[in-house]
């Protein structure tokens, strides 16, 4: 059985990984927009 500190270990990498995949997808997003209107003002 695992200590109560690897347990909470254990939650804040997962936690901190989910926050970085949900980081990236905002980013992602972001960029995403930032290409359509660029595309949509007729620069490419």
């Amino acid at each position: 059985m695992k200590g109560l500190a690897a347990m909470a270990d254990d939650r804040q990498s997962r936690q901190r990984a989910r926050n970085r995949a949900l980081l990236a997808v905002l980013l992602g997003l972001v960029a995403l927009f930032y290409v359509m209107a660029l595309v949509k003002m007729g620069a490419f």
